[in-house]
């Protein structure tokens, strides 16, 4: 089968290639890529012909940071219903992270994963494990053996490791499989009850506040034991511009240091919260407006690696709720494209080429993956999308389960059109039409 994309603007920076290109896709691959592909010789029959013509083509995006839900938590998301959202947000691969219940902390907990990702996603999926059983913080989970099942990394998310004795021994073993550490920088002790992040919206609501050395504290620590043990780092959605600076002086020392930062904590601060809802809720919280701009600033200077959703869908009653009734999180596979536009590239903050290393070429190498790359021969993860598409999102056509978001109404500019998963359009973008 083969698919032919005419006039797209290709922008791929690992191939170093930007401009008006036409692309032939034969089935799982890129075939060919020129200026000109003529379609003669072709069989109209065989032949899907696309026409790209003011719209943007990338290597698809690469989430580092996901909730799928599955097992457990079904009624707020599943692999299918999740892969269906990454594949309408642009994302051809997602990794989801192990706390689900019970938590992804086995070779057969990975083995699960991977087998349902077989049956039911139409993106690739790439699993997280615990770093301890049960996310316990007390047991270590064996964790080669689970690299060797197929996971891409180990990951405590929601929660530090607190025992960092413990913690520093799963990173020694991370080091030895050739797997990364996906680190949440959360000092348990010091966020208490916290809901909101500490300051001046959180006394205004009297609400109790997240300082930032919650997640300062365990970002020194983790950097620390990173560079004693020799393990990949990655760093989770940092919110924090001391956590900003730590990254930037590890990379300066040539540690193995990445980090990520959502469209929620680049977009939104905690003066943007408008009153005491739930949906404003996340881990961890909207900072200061200070803090904001120092993860912009940060995504600008390449500091900051890739850009990650924290995908983390909740039911309706989980979230439509106040502040110390609502669970964390927020979805974001379905609105990171149009966020990083709208917030990041037609500003001026960022350029198309970075917009692109961020969501894609940076987390494949992150991962050490084969991907990232639209270049001949290269699996078929394509994304298209209009970057002049003016719209309202809805958080109501979501295809996650999580209908909630602080974005609900909030117009944006950059919509995705097309989703290729080797070679196979996955997601056509029917639902709305043109408008």
């Amino acid at each position: 089968m083969l698919t032919l994309i005419k006039n797209g603007y290709i922008i791929d920076p690992a191939s170093d290639r930007e401009g008006v290109y036409d692309l032939l896709i034969e089935d799982d691959r890129i075939k060919l890529i020129d200026k000109h592909i003529a379609k003669d010789g072709l069989s109209e029959e065989e032949l899907t012909i696309i026409d790209a013509s003011g719209k943007y083509v990338m290597p698809g995006f690469i989430d580092l940071h996901v909730h799928l839900r599955e097992p457990g938590y079904d009624y707020k998301e599943t692999i299918k219903t999740g892969s269906m959202a990454a594949a309408a947000g642009g994302f051809t691969t997602i990794c989801p992270m192990p706390n689900t219940n019970p938590p992804i902390d086995s070779p057969e907990g990975i083995k699960l994963i991977m087998d349902k990702a077989k049956e039911g996603s139409i993106v690739n999926i790439l699993p997280v494990g615990c770093i301890t059983l049960g996310q316990e913080g007390k047991v270590l989970a064996d964790i080669r053996a689970m690299a060797e099942a197929g996971a891409v990394a180990i990951s405590e998310d929601g929660k530090s490791v607190m025992d960092s004795g413990l913690y520093e021994k799963g990173m020694k073993e991370a080091a030895k499989a050739g797997i990364l550490v996906f680190a949440h920088c959360e000092d348990k002790a010091l966020v208490g009850k916290g809901v909101i992040n500490a300051g001046h919206k959180a006394d205004e609501l009297n609400l109790p506040g997240i300082s930032n050395a919650v997640e300062d504290v365990i970002t020194a620590r983790d950097i620390f034991l990173a560079k004693d043990t020799g393990a990949r780092l990655h760093l989770c959605h940092v919110s924090t511009a001391h956590s900003v600076a730590m990254i930037k002086q590890a990379k300066k020392e040539g540690l193995s240091v990445t980090g990520e930062v959502t469209p929620h904590h680049f977009t939104l601060s905690d003066k943007d919260i408008p009153e005491d809802d739930g949906n404003y809720k996340m881990n961890p919280p909207l900072r200061s407006l200070k803090d904001k701009e120092a993860l912009k600033e940060a995504i600008k200077e390449n500091v900051i690696d890739a850009i990650a959703t924290d995908h983390a869908p909740h039911s309706r009653e989980e979230k439509f709720t106040s502040f110390t009734k609502a669970s964390f999180g927020i979805v974001g596979l379905e609105t990171a494209f149009a966020l990083t536009m709208t917030e990041l590239v037609k500003p001026g903050v960022i350029t198309l080429k970075q917009m692109v290393e961020k969501l894609s070429a940076n987390p494949a190498r992150i991962l050490n993956i084969s991907k990232g790359c639209i270049g001949e021969g290269w699996i078929a993860d394509l994304v298209i999308a209009d970057p002049e598409a003016i719209y309202s999102i809805d958080a109501s056509q979501f295809y996650s389960k999580g209908k909630h978001s602080p974005f609900d109404g909030r117009k944006v500019i950059g919509r995705i059109t097309h989703t290729f998963v080797m070679g196979k359009l996955k997601y056509h973008d029917e639902r709305y039409g043109k408008r």
